[in-house]
Formats: C-alpha cells, structure tokens, sequence
C-alpha cells in the first residue's frame, strides 16, 4: 500500500469490462488508487489513456493502458497490491495462470463482486448473454426485439450494446445508433457495425459506449423496456427482469469451463440451447445435462439457428473463399461457422484456404489464433485491418466469396468477385418458447 495509505490496483481488460468495473465500482472510491488498465484481445487499446473526463476528479491525468505482457513489470515497478481481472471469454484455466502471475510477482488477484457493478433501470430490462463467444446471442437478441414490437407490442424497444470503444473514448463515452449514418458519423469499425445494424434496419435504437450509467439514463428517456445485448460471454452490465443466457452444443462442456460464461449460466432464467439443427445429438444431451444440474431452476429452451442465402444454386460446384465472423473465430476458439455450413449444403466444391494469401495484420492474426481453420475471420478493429481484410479477400484464388458476417461486408469494401452472404436467424424447436417466456414474464402492451 502506498504513502498516502490508498490500496493501489492494477485492472486487467480489454477495453470493455475494466471501464465498467472501474466506472462502477472504483472511480469515487478514495481509498482506491487505479495506477493502470492492462489490455488484451484487442489490437491498438495499449498505448493509450483512459481520460480524465471518463477517469473522474481523482484521476486529472487519466489512467494509462499498458500491454497485458507487461503485468509483472508493473507489479513490481508501480508497488501494485491487487489486480483485478475484468475481461471475458477465457478458460478457467488461462483466469488461474494469469492469477499465479500475478502472485508471483508479488499482488493479490480479484475478482470483482458482479452485484456492485449492475446498475438498476427504471425499466424493465431483458438481458441475453451467453456461455461463450459465437453461441448465436445476436439473432437471439434480434428474435427477442422482434417479439417484443411484434407480437407483444411495445413500441419503444431500446437496446443497449456491451462496449466496442476502439476509438477515442471521451468522445464514444455515450453513442446513440438509430440510422446508418451515425454509423458513419462515429467511424464504427466492422465489429462495431455488426452489432448495431440490426437494430438499425427494424428500426430500433441502440446505445453503446464507455459510461453505462450515462448511457442507462438516456435509454430510459426513450424505452418502454430495455434490451442488454451482451458481449463475449460477459455477465450484464444492467439488473435483469430475465437473464436470457445461449449456449452452443457444438462445443459441449465449454458452459462450464469457460469464464464467466459459467456465471452467466448459474445466474440464467432462461438457457437456449442453440444450433440444434446442425449439432450432435449427444452433444445436445450433454449441454442439456449440465444446465440441469447446474441451474435446475433456469427454463431450457431449444433453438435453431436456420441459414439463409440469395442464390443457393450458384454455390454449387464452385470454389468459395469463407468469410467468417471474426471473434468467433478468433478468442471463441471455432474453427469455422455459418459460412462453412452453407458452403457445404448448398454444394461448394471446395473451402479455399484463405491462409496464403493473407497480408499483414490478418497474418498476424493467424499466427496469434493457429488453430483458426481454413476460413477467413473479418477482422476490421479499424481501417488499417479493414484494408488488410480487403486485400487478402481479393487476392484469393477462388471463385466466389461467401460472407458470413451479421452485417453486408460488400457494403464496406471493394470485393472484386462474386460473393453471398449468408443470414441466419433464431427460430424456437418445439415448447417452452422465448414468445411464451417474455409474454410470461412482461405481458402485452
């Protein structure tokens, strides 16, 4: 502990939870002192700073941001007392290794208490998460804004994004998103687009940023019911009226290995067991079986996550280069998804191995994520990558170029071959139902 007798605290992220825990439970405690963030997962956080107009009184110079690899450094040259870890997606085991390094060089490791970080709405608000990166928590969401206006009739559906600021962060502390152009306005990335185009094109409104108690405020001003659209498999930044919690039966036993997927699942109302349509059946029985004896009370609800193409026949007999969704790919450990699947129903002669042809930073990302199989992941954290992702597209030696990304990734670059895209949407199996459970638990309007 320093001089002045303030705990000093190092907080490991990656540009999303840290703020937030930092924002919550941290930035007007006197008795805390945040010396540094750490960052990991996302290029380009590192290097910056956390400014002072997001920091608070007590931080007038802000709070730097420094490569996770340089932990123990810091440990030892900053006389750090705890660390806490405020990042998601990662195994029990890689949250244990980075707790022994921590140990070793010489500080506490924590975990902070979610409780103190959910923020209270004077809406109702329905949260969808997941066990893990990739689970299908996006057309779940859509599904979920879909019965809300639709069929249950509320009008002023809001959303609100976990947070993608990979740009300057006082500006992003609260973002707004109701037409394309504040798409362009605030230069969302690909990762960022993704997410908030949906909403978009049903008409919704959907907020993101850095400060969440800010940003709650201002959904409230237009919301009759709020929607927390989660990220990575992180645990919602909002108390929620149904925590709706998506698990992927194509990697069983990952719902309890995987951090805090796991929370996720032990706090869930509901768990939707997705992609039974293309998973193994035991595989199925397996996740089914551990929701059971995990959260016997959360309602298991069985989902499908059918794809859809413009043109199925076109496919058939070509060879296709797969662009996939990149987090997927990448810190969620799949060596392929929707893309795959329609390459090989509709008929593709052959997956083209995007790998040799791959310049700069989306080589680097093979070689930080080797296991990534022979598919492309759109990764565009800015226009650098989205530049890289362009290029290696079209350097490519195959016949048409098959997009799986949630957004029109033709839109945003110059793709010099024929190419689909393929959209894939969340459809119930059988009973109980997603419907059934927000008319259950929210009523008509």
């Amino acid at each position: 502990m320093s001089q002045n007798n303030r705990q000093r605290v190092l907080i490991a992220g990656a540009a999303g939870r840290d703020f937030h825990d930092f924002n919550t439970a941290l930035r007007g405690n006197d008795q805390v002192e945040v010396v540094a963030f750490t960052a990991t997962q996302i290029p380009n956080i590192e290097g910056r700073r956390y400014p002072p107009e997001l920091a608070g009184p007590l931080y007038p110079g802000g709070i730097p941001i420094y490569p996770e690899n340089q932990l123990e450094e810091l440990i030892q040259k900053e006389q750090i007392d705890d660390v806490y870890f405020s990042y998601s997606d990662v195994s029990h085991e890689y949250v244990m290794h980075l707790a022994s390094r921590v140990l070793a060089a010489g500080a506490g490791f924590r975990l902070m208490n979610p409780r103190l970080t959910m923020l209270k709405s004077s809406k109702p608000v329905v949260s969808i998460c997941a066990v893990r990166t990739g689970c299908g928590k996006s057309q779940t969401s859509r599904h979920v804004l879909r019965v809300l206006q639709n069929e249950l009739g509320y009008q002023r559906v809001v959303a609100v994004r976990h947070p993608m600021p990979y740009g300057n962060l006082a500006s992003q502390a609260v973002q707004r998103f109701a037409t394309y152009a504040d798409m362009d306005r605030h230069d969302c990335t690909i990762e960022e687009r993704e997410e908030y185009e949906p909403y978009v094109e049903r008409g919704a409104v959907i907020y993101a940023g850095v400060d969440y108690e800010r940003i709650l405020r201002e959904a409230e001003q237009e919301a009759d019911i709020i929607i927390w659209d989660g990220g990575n498999n992180d645990l919602p930044f909002y108390l929620s009226n149904l925590h709706i919690v998506v698990t992927d039966p194509h990697r069983p036993g990952h719902e309890l290995r995987y951090h805090p997927g796991e929370t996720n699942l032990r706090l869930a109302a509901a768990v939707v067991i997705n992609k039974v349509d293309t998973a193994d059946y035991q595989n199925i029985l397996t996740v089914q079986q551990n929701i059971r004896q995990t959260n016997p009370g959360a309602v298991i609800i069985k989902a499908a996550s059918p794809i859809f193409v413009d043109d199925p026949a076109a496919i058939r007999g070509q060879r296709v280069l797969v662009v996939e969704d990149g987090p997927t790919l990448t810190h969620g450990e799949m060596a392929y998804g929707a893309g795959v699947v329609a390459a090989q129903n509709f008929g593709a002669k052959e997956i083209v191995d995007p790998r040799p042809y791959a310049v700069r930073s989306i080589a680097a990302t093979y070689q930080k994520y080797p296991n990534t199989g022979a598919v492309l992941p759109a990764m565009g954290y800015g226009g650098d990558q989205i530049a890289d992702l362009e290029e290696t597209i079209n350097r490519a030696d195959a016949d048409m170029v098959i997009i799986a990304t949630p957004i029109d990734l033709g839109k945003l670059i110059d793709i010099q071959k024929p190419h689909q895209r393929v959209r894939y949407e969340y459809q119930d199996i059988g009973t109980p139902t997603l419907t059934a459970l927000l008319q259950e638990r929210f009523g008509k309007r």
